[in-house]
Order: C-alpha cells, then structure tokens, then sequence
C-alpha cells in the first residue's frame, strides 16, 4: 500500500499492525517524512510537494502498481477549527491552496487505479455541496460507488475523542471494540522514574509566570479559548480528566497533566492517540506535537485495515 500525505505514518502504522506492507509514504513536511522513515525503514520516503508528482512517477519508484492507497489531505480548509476557513463551502476545495491538495489525492488515486482507496479527513469535508462534488471527481477516474464512512477513534480502543470521515470505494464498517480507555489507563505508567528515558518524554519547561497559571486549572477547564469558524469555540491548555476520554488532539493542542502542574510530554499525547512507543517522532518539539495531533490513530487505521483485509 502506498500513504499519500503520510505525515509521521499513524494511517500507516494501523495498516502495518494489520499486516500491510508499506512501500511508499509521500508528504512535504520534512520533518514529519523523517519520522515516517524511521518507523518504516523498508518503506520509501518521499519529501515532495503532492503537485510536483505525479502517478506515473510513485509507479516508477516503487515498480508496480499498488493495491491499496491511504491518504490524510489537509484538514485546515474545512474544520470548523479554523477561524480563516473559506465562507463558501466550494471555495474551501477549489480557492484555498490546501483545499487543493485533496483534488491532487483524487488525481494521483485516478492515474494509479487501486483497488482501494481511503481518504480521511473532517465530517465536514462532506457537508452541502462538497459531498456530491467529490462523489463526481471519482466517478470521473473510475469509481461510481462512493461512501463516506463517519468513525469514531474512541470506538477502537483510542484514548481520545475523534470523528473523522473515511472515503472510500468500499463500505467501511469494522466492528467497535467498546472498551474504554481512559487517559490515566493510557499515561499513568509513565509517571515511574524507571522508564523516563522513553523517547519523545520530555518534559516541557515553563516559565515560573505560567506554571503558576496551570496550577490554578482545574479539572476540564482550559487556560486558553478560541473562536474557530462560524463562533465555535475551542480549548487549549486544558486540563485532562484522568478518568474519561482526552478532548479531540489536534495539531495546535496542548493539554495539562490531570495530577501534575505541567504540560502533557509529545510521548504522554501519542499515546493519548494510541501510538505505540517505539514509534519515534523526530524534530522540533512543536513539530512532534504536530505530527502526533495531525494524525489517524493507530487503533483506528488498524481497524479500518483489518475490516479492508476481510473484504479483498
């Protein structure tokens, strides 16, 4: 299979634990192809903007044809998240440049032709027009039968709260484990001192003026609250509750330790999204906070990869 917008690889790493074998990811971020070759070694990285390539090439580096292509195009121009997002719901796949990009996974999934293709992004890709846009963009490559498979994370085994549509060629509907898994079930064990050198567990340093700011939080409240589009509001710095789900981790957010007055460490996040820890993220700590809350989680992806094997 091949993962298009690869990020760090947690779309990848849920199809790897299901027993695909990854031969190609391809994504701009140099950071995040970093740590999506360090997680796959066997795999080709590409560090390349989707509009610079095309089918014909990804078929020449990897010398055959792929069953299978996974894909997560930029959210940004249609979550609710995003205070800057296009009024006009076409505007947000045809004016916003990274809007854009998911015109390019149904370019390169048209000049390629899997059997199967799964493009994940916000329910709100499918909202008024857009859905029936997108239903014609792929009948036009080929594929007339079109479904847009709402899932929840927290469904698989996923620690946090996410609902994401799947798009695919096929109907996706794997069965739901319902085992909750709290965020203290998740992280708990990474307070003894005896496994503090895991990868991506460093704490982060705050200043004196902010520490004393989180230490005031209390359970469910949030240091920081912003308008995304149409008035929604959104939380940032919150403080966990140990003993439910974790919020929706996005790109942009950080959440405070249920128990201590400091920040969750990248490693304390991804498990939160269900990574396993020997899956490493390389750059900047913003960076790594980044690839973690931009991804699928890993439960899920295995899910979804698991019910796709049962169908080939």
């Amino acid at each position: 299979m091949l993962d298009l917008f690869s990020g760090a690889g947690g779309f990848a790493r849920g199809f790897q634990e299901a027993g695909f074998s990854i031969i190609l990811g391809l994504d701009n971020d140099r950071s995040a192809i970093r740590s999506f070759k360090l997680n796959f070694p066997k795999a080709i990285a590409v560090n390349e903007d989707i509009k610079e390539i095309s089918g014909k090439d990804l078929a020449a580096m990897i010398g055959r044809r792929p069953r299978i292509i996974i894909g997560s195009p930029p959210c940004e121009p249609f979550t609710g998240a995003n205070p800057k997002r296009e009024k006009n719901a076409l505007d947000r796949l045809y004016k916003d440049p990274q809007g854009q990009l998911t015109l390019h996974f149904i370019r390169i999934v048209g000049e390629l032709k899997p059997d199967i293709f799964v493009m994940e992004n916000v329910p709100a890709i499918a909202e008024r027009e857009l859905r029936y846009v997108i239903e014609d963009l792929f009948e036009k490559i080929g594929y007339k039968n079109i479904y847009f498979n709402i899932l929840k994370a927290e469904d698989y085994g996923t620690p946090s709260r996410r609902t994401r549509v799947f798009i695919s060629n096929i109907k996706i509907d794997p069965p739901k484990i319902n085992i909750k898994i709290t965020v203290w079930d998740a992280i708990k064990d990474l307070a003894d001192e005896r496994i503090k050198f895991i990868p991506n567990h460093e704490i982060v340093p705050l200043s004196p003026r902010k520490y004393k700011r989180l230490s005031k939080i209390k359970k469910g409240k949030a240091l920081y609250i912003f308008e995304g589009a149409e008035g929604k509001r959104f939380y940032n710095y919150m403080r966990l509750d140990p003993y439910d789900l974790a919020p929706t981790i996005m790109g942009s957010s950080r959440f405070i330790h249920p128990f201590e007055d400091r920040l969750l460490t990248v490693r304390e996040q991804a498990r939160l999204m269900g990574f396993p820890d020997h899956h490493i993220f390389v750059g900047g700590r913003d960076e790594q906070y980044n690839q973690v809350g931009e991804a699928v989680p890993p439960p899920l992806a295995k899910a979804i990869a698991s019910y796709i094997i049962s169908k080939l």
